[in-house]
């Protein structure tokens, strides 16, 4: 495949990318030839029923797992090409992500889950927790900073996980049902965040059953049997969905 430079506005292309699973009779067919770009200023919402990959394609598009076929390419660098340091490296500054599980330590307070990252890639301790409380403070956290993961309901441990996917200068945003464990008011605080993050420069997908919370993003991509089945702008995402629901 031609190693083309990217356009200097593109975060993220998938490639003809596949995941297969298992051989022969029982073999499984997550993903089957996505291509997808994300510029920076965009947000991109992945809708597709339960099981239709959405979430395979988000930890591929990170880098947390390879595809069976195809290429991954983040800000230029094809990580086909990168030793798994250098990938490690590229996750740490600049992808942020947003687990349906939150992934918290429970042996750090939520200061130190979301500063982790930076302290990983050698921040000093002082910058770190000066952008962890910034972080913190856009989800309304701050004053929760000093607190472990099992002093936090579902929907506090879900506002650090966003906090740490967004702290420092991590450019793409990568936010699987980021919502799910979330009132309506708090809800649509993260989404804000997440928008308003785009706005200034990131880019992010964000996989959703919901059409409202699609209806924040730029483009809406619909997946089913692994495939893109359809694409658009979110206004009329709700007819959309359900067209595409039934394809």
């Amino acid at each position: 495949m031609s190693r083309a430079l990217a356009p200097a506005t593109e975060l993220l292309r998938l490639d003809g990318i596949a995941q297969h699973y298992g051989k022969g009779e029982t073999a499984v067919t997550a993903l089957a030839g996505i291509d997808l770009t994300v510029s920076r200023g965009e947000l991109v919402a992945i809708m597709g029923a339960s099981g239709s990959g959405k979430s395979t394609l988000l930890t591929i598009a990170g880098g947390l797992s390879k595809p069976t076929s195809g290429e991954v390419i983040i800000e230029g660098q094809w990580l086909s090409d990168l030793p798994p340091t250098r990938i490690a490296m590229l996750r740490r500054r600049t992808l942020g992500f947003v687990f349906q599980d939150f992934n918290l330590i429970p042996a750090l307070t939520a200061l130190e889950n979301v500063t982790l990252p930076l302290e990983l890639d050698g921040w000093k301790s002082r910058k770190a927790r000066a952008a962890g409380l910034e972080a913190l403070a856009s989800v309304e956290l701050d004053d929760h900073a000093n607190r472990y993961p099992d002093d936090l309901s579902g929907g506090q441990q879900q506002r650090v996980a966003i906090a740490r996917a967004v702290v420092g200068t991590r450019r793409l945003i990568l936010a699987d049902e980021p919502t799910g464990a979330l009132d309506s008011t708090t809800g649509e605080l993260v989404l804000r965040m997440l928008r308003s993050r785009v706005d200034a420069g990131a880019g992010g997908i964000l996989v959703t059953h919901d059409p409202r919370h699609a209806a924040w993003a730029d483009r809406v991509v619909f997946l089913r049997d692994g495939r893109i089945i359809d694409q658009s702008a979110p206004a009329g995402v709700d007819t959309l969905f359900a067209d595409a629901q039934r394809a």
